[in-house]
């Protein structure tokens, strides 16, 4: 069991089946507090705040600051400041300078603030829903038991009520609901997983916004063909197990609590798996995120005899960017899928429904900057447009296959994980309440934002339109091609050309077959002979193929080029 408060890498875990605080006296007086304190004179230490020389001068140590400190935001709970001071005149020194003693409250409450702060509990096999129930009320509680406090201790100091209430973020920003039953495929190299608890719920509170050490992600995963778990060993009160339904396959995803923020944003991109399927079903996919080995590196290995595909990362400040978390399950997502004859693709697919009803279903395929959701959005805000409705079925990966000589298009993601400087920003801040911000404040900042229904995405669509997203090519009166020639459309996505647009460490025109790393090209003999069956297939069912030219990669044209793509590509379905 994770213990009752932890501290790592700016994340803060608080185990509420441990240790509760039912009230501001026992938050204040509980170890958690009182090391949170302690880590705020060290911060101010550190970094040689005027503040720390001045409280330092009236106690000459650490320790000894902290506990004067934390006694006196203890007493202002029930005391007065000349009642304070008249009961404990060793403390009249702190007293008698008020506004430092009013920064350091300040401050402390700003430090608590700046960690990334979860709780978490443990749930037993019965009374699930009145479990999430009592989870959500404490988490309320804990946010209003810290405002409160808070607020009583700096009245007293300024000696004046505060006349504006700022509800910010004061308790945590997730809450977990955790279940530790042992799942029955936990055993032989996988009994690694066994005492590890599997999530059951998840309380976010908006805005989440996140902080990782990287902000872009390296190379392609490579498979091996040892399995990577083999003598491993995970420290049960450091893991937590997302289960994720990745398309149709139930995921397992084991990460080190350290990438925290890596694992809670899983719950904005795919469909939580219950209980009930967890218990019922072996997963098909497993992800352990962050082992604690010493190595350094990432690969994906096929379990034959499990029939299961396994992801390892090992524990390096290298993975702390979601691109690790995300793109490993779906290359898991995708060579099962290739075993079992489906193409995965790599883009976005829109059903559109015009004013008279016509629908459309439209895939756009393109590796990572190509331009393919940023048009999506684009057609999505034009006004007047003669579109009824647009439904996103996925935004980053999809899956193709042949059901009796019909091509059907599935989903893999309820989610969408897209560049906010490519966005348009009254689209990514109007869905603030429900987004996920990664690095907002650098160059390639991101936004996880739901899109679709699980049920949406696993339905089974055809396709009408099957484009490729060039964002290279400077033609801005050409926007979109059909192309005729089938041998030379193939070529034009087998190529997967792109403008690199600082997604990844490439610069410059790259090109990536099939615009997909993360399968196709690690099973490039398989993928091979399924490009030639499914391109001979969409062209027996009529599909049109092309090109839409996004000009994203063309500097000066992020938002005009989608937009004219968007433009081109409403003329065509408004024929």
């Amino acid at each position: 069991m994770i213990d009752a408060f932890s501290v790592s890498h700016a994340n803060a875990i608080l185990n509420f089946t441990k240790d509760y605080c039912a009230g501001k006296s026992e938050l204040l007086n509980s170890m958690s507090f009182k090391r949170v304190l302690q880590m705020h004179i060290a911060y101010l230490k550190r970094k040689d705040k005027p503040l720390y020389h001045t409280l330092i001068a009236i106690r000459n140590n650490d320790e000894e600051l902290a506990e004067d400190l934390l006694n006196i935001l203890k007493m202002l709970l029930v005391l007065d400041t000349k009642s304070l001071s008249s009961a404990h005149p060793d403390l009249q020194k702190y007293l008698l300078n008020k506004p430092a003693l009013i920064d350091f409250v300040e401050t402390l409450f700003a430090y608590w603030r700046s960690l990334q702060r979860y709780a978490v509990i443990y749930s037993t096999q019965e009374g699930q829903d009145i479990q999430n129930a009592y989870f959500v009320q404490s988490h309320n509680d804990f946010k209003e038991m810290i405002l409160s406090s808070y607020k009583i201790v700096m009245e007293k100091l300024t000696k004046r009520s505060q006349s504006v209430y700022r509800q910010v973020i004061a308790g945590v920003n997730a809450g977990l609901v955790l279940n530790s039953t042992p799942l029955d495929f936990a055993t032989d190299t996988y009994a690694i997983f066994r005492e590890i608890p599997v999530i059951q719920s998840i309380y976010l509170t908006p805005p989440f916004i996140t902080y990782s050490r990287r902000n872009t992600r390296d190379g392609i995963f490579q498979e091996v063909m040892e399995n990577p778990l083999t003598n491993q060993r995970l420290d049960a009160q450091k893991f937590i197990c997302y289960p994720a339904k990745v398309g149709k396959y139930l995921a397992l995803v084991y990460f080190h609590t350290d990438f925290m923020a890596m694992g809670i944003t899983l719950a904005n991109l795919f469909e939580m798996a219950s209980p009930a399927e967890v218990h019922s079903r072996k997963p098909d996919l497993i992800y352990a995120y962050g082992v604690e080995d010493g190595k350094q590196g990432t690969a994906f290995y096929h379990d034959k005899e499990r029939n299961m595909m396994v992801g390892y990362a090992s524990y390096s400040e290298e993975i702390d960017y979601f691109g690790y978390m995300k793109k490993m399950l779906l290359t898991l997502h995708n060579v099962k899928g290739i075993n079992g004859q489906g193409l995965p693709l790599h883009g976005a697919m829109a059903v559109i429904t015009m004013n008279n009803d016509v629908t459309k279903h439209v895939v756009i395929i393109g590796d990572s900057g190509a331009g393919k959701s940023e048009t999506l959005e684009a057609l999505r805000g034009l006004e007047d447009n003669g579109i009824k409705e647009i439904k996103i079925i996925f935004d980053d990966m999809g899956i193709i296959y042949d059901e009796g000589g019909q091509v059907r298009a599935y989903g893999t993601e309820i989610g969408a994980f897209v560049r906010l400087d490519d966005l348009d920003p009254s689209y990514a801040y109007s869905e603030i309440d429900r987004a996920i911000f990664m690095n907002p404040d650098r160059i390639n900042a991101r936004v996880v934002i739901p899109v679709a229904t699980y049920e949406e995405i696993v339905r089974g669509y055809p396709i009408d339109l099957f484009l490729y997203a060039n964002n290279y090519s400077d033609d801005p009166n050409n926007a979109m091609d059909i192309m005729t020639n089938l041998e030379e459309a193939k070529q034009v996505f087998i190529d997967g050309a792109r403008m690199a647009k600082g997604t990844t460490q490439e610069v410059g025109l790259v090109k990536s077959y099939f615009a997909n790393p993360f399968g196709p090209v690690q099973r490039k003999e398989q993928t091979d002979k399924l490009l030639d069956q499914f391109f001979t297939l969409l062209a027996k069912n009529r599909t049109e193929i092309g090109q839409l030219k996004t000009r994203l990669g063309i500097k000066g044209n992020e938002t005009s080029g989608p937009k004219d793509a968007a433009i081109a590509l409403l003329a065509y379905l408004n024929k």
